[in-house]
Parts: structure tokens; sequence; C-alpha cells
């Protein structure tokens, strides 16, 4: 939620270089599976190509920049299904007090690190960076959420998912070739995520805000503070670059804006157990979109370290068996 993808208030899954945090909306019957299956792909598609999509975009603007004008056109939208369902923004110093803090950790921080790591490291490994945000998440919940019981199971999964991280980057070669700085800020981006979900659980989970308002809210809150920390570390760009202008208005638009709304009638329809499975094709989709359309390189640690990872991931999600007799869901990071 790249990018991922990316709303607020209890997170239906995701780790998109575009993660947004959004409450869990009722779960209704699939009337189409059809069409769930679709957008489901179109899903996938679309937070997938959103690291090439930022690579592209750093190409001709400053990744602050980058960040800032996928924060527009992602709020554009949002803004206008907001006006067309009529709905209004939350209410309530405190709500936005939170609001503020979730929009700088699932939105303007994670969006500037994975385009300042695009910088120096290939739109692959960035998509595949991350997919750590369902470990970071488990990680952090096994100690900040009483919930979250590390059963044997889930910590086999933060051990082989990272195990899957140093199989990507390639320790046994002592990371030779890899640029520690750009990884780095990759994984910081997906911490961020796991962190940000985390929060948002905490204090947002029972505003009484639609999810749609408090996603528009919070983009909106973002797009603010990128418009004060721009200025301050940009210069103006040297001219109009067509291509990257191209790349991150489809990025605000569809990869953040429309994305997000896609994902809400998703989980809604099949619920957030199926719905967060997006979060296992995004890397294959970026590295897939890296490799034929920007000719990035790729080794076999590659892509055998991402299946590692999102076997780790999954392992992380599975639910103890007292949960699925007692039928409750279990807290789902990205």
């Amino acid at each position: 939620m790249t990018t991922a993808a990316r709303t607020t208030a209890i997170p239906a899954a995701k780790v998109h270089p575009t993660p947004i945090s959004t409450p869990i909306p009722t779960p209704t019957p699939a009337r189409r599976r059809l069409d769930w299956r679709l957008r489901f792909a179109a899903l996938s598609l679309v937070w997938g190509f959103s690291f090439l999509l930022i690579k592209v975009g750093t190409e001709g603007y400053a990744p602050f920049q980058v960040t800032l004008g996928r924060l527009v056109f992602g709020t554009a939208v949002l803004a206008v299904a907001m006006a067309v369902k009529r709905e209004r923004l939350p209410r309530g110093a405190r709500t936005w007090a939170h609001l503020t803090v979730a929009a700088l950790l699932l939105n303007a921080l994670p969006f500037s690190l994975f385009a300042y790591a695009e910088l120096t490291i290939p739109s692959t490994l960035a998509g595949i960076c991350n997919a750590t945000s369902p470990l970071w998440g488990m990680a952090l919940s096994l100690v900040a959420l009483s919930e979250d019981r590390p059963t044997r199971v889930r910590v086999a999964g933060l051990g082989i998912g990272f195990l899957g991280v140093l199989t990507v980057l390639g320790a046994w070669q002592g990371f030779s070739g890899l640029d520690v700085t750009g990884t780095a800020l990759a994984l910081l981006a997906s911490l961020s995520y796991a962190v940000g979900w985390i929060y948002v659980r905490r204090t947002l989970a029972g505003s009484g805000a639609s999810h749609l308002s408090l996603t528009g809210a919070q983009l909106a809150v973002a797009t603010a503070q990128l418009a004060l920390v721009t200025p301050l570390f940009t210069s103006a760009p040297d001219g109009f670059h067509p291509v990257p202008v191209l790349a991150i208005v489809v990025l605000g638009a569809i990869g953040t804006g429309f994305a997000v709304l896609v994902q809400y009638g998703l989980v809604a329809e099949v619920g957030p157990t199926t719905g967060q499975l997006v979060t296992y094709f995004i890397p294959v989709v970026a590295t897939g979109a890296g490799v034929l359309v920007l000719g990035e390189s790729l080794s076999w640690s590659t892509p055998v370290g991402a299946v590692i990872v999102m076997a780790g991931a999954a392992l992380t999600q599975m639910r103890p068996r007292s949960e699925r007799r007692a039928g409750t869901r279990p807290p789902s990071e990205h």
C-alpha cells in the first residue's frame, strides 16, 4: 500500500504502498462471485503497479513532490465520492487529532519513504519490502494488543517471513550489491504501516464516523502535511515532464483514491479474511511490472525470498482453533 494502500479505523487488511486505514464494513453476502473476483484482481494490479508508478514519478520529480501529487489526486477522488454519497467530515477535536497521527503513519510518512527508497532500489524490491508489513504488524501486535496471542504458528510465521527477507536481500553474500539506505527506507515504510494500523485500532475504531468520511479526512490531513513539508525540502521542478506527471496522476487517482473505494466494496462483500489476501498478490504484480515494463534485473533469490515472505505472512494471520470455533475474527494488519 506501495503503495501500499496504502483509510481509518479497524484495518481491513492490506500492506500496499497505499495502505490507508479503514474500518471493516459489515460483511454482506456476495451476489456475484465473478464481480468480486474481477475487483480483487483489479485491486491487486493497481496496488502492484503502484511501485512502478512511484519509480517513474521520481524520474522527473523529487520524492516529496511525487507523494504530494499522489495525495492531492487521491484526496480529490474521495472528495468526489463523499459529495456523491453526501458524507460529512468527522467531528470532534479528539478524532481529528487521531486522524493527524494516522495520516502521518499510514500515508505521508510511508508514501514518502517508498518514493525516496526507489531513488536507489528497484521497484521490485520495494514491492517485496512492502509485503513485510503483516510481519511487522504481528510482531508489534503481540506486544501492543493483548488479543493477539503468540501461538506457535504465528511465531513460526514471523521466523519464516524474516528468513524470506534475508533471502531477498542476499544475506549469505554479505548483502553484496544491495543499497542499504534505500532498502532500509522501504522496510521502514512497511513498519510505519504496521504501527499505524495498531494506532488506529486503538484510537479510531469506535469513532462513529463512516469509513469513507474518516478516510477522506485522513487523506486530506496527509495532503496538508506534505504541502507544508515539500517546499522546505525541495525546489521548484526544472520543467514539465509528461510521463512522470501521468504516473503521479494515475498513482493518486487510481492507485490511492479509486483503489480505496474498490477495497471497501470488496471487504463489505466477501469479508476481511478474503479481502486481505490481496496483500499476497501485490509483490507478485510489482515484481512482474518492474521486470517486464522497466526492465529491472531479477536474481533467483528475489522471487524465492518473496514466496517465503508471503508464506510467513500468511502464517502470522492464521487463527487459533478456539477463535475459529467461536467465529471471531483475528486482527489483521497492513
